[in-house]
């Protein structure tokens, strides 16, 4: 299981820095270095309110998907690392997030 540590405040699954949304989906296939990555799971606070009630586990997020193929940490389409860190200030969309634990193979 993997937390994540999510520093865009502005998003609706972040409480407390914590992410709450059910499954956070790290997308950038063929990524070079973590700006070219993002978080998929994004979803702008303004649009969509809160969503930090989990409904389906007991409180942060313990589902991530890694689809970059070229971090080192990507195991099978799972991330393989404790724990990851999400930026993204001030972000209004999901390609304005990264992964900043991404590591190139």
């Amino acid at each position: 299981m993997s937390k994540i540590e999510c520093s865009v405040s502005n998003c609706s699954h972040n409480k407390k820095s914590s992410c709450y949304a059910n499954r956070v989906n790290v997308s950038g296939k063929a990524a070079e270095n973590n700006e070219q990555t993002c978080c998929g799971s994004f979803l702008n606070k303004l649009l969509y309110s809160d969503l930090t009630n989990n409904v389906f586990s007991g409180g942060s997020c313990d589902s991530l998907i890694c689809y970059v193929e070229t971090c080192k940490h990507n195991s099978n389409s799972m991330c393989d690392l404790e724990q990851i860190e999400i930026s993204g200030v001030e972000a209004n969309m999901y390609d304005r997030t990264a992964c900043q634990s991404f590591e190139l193979k």
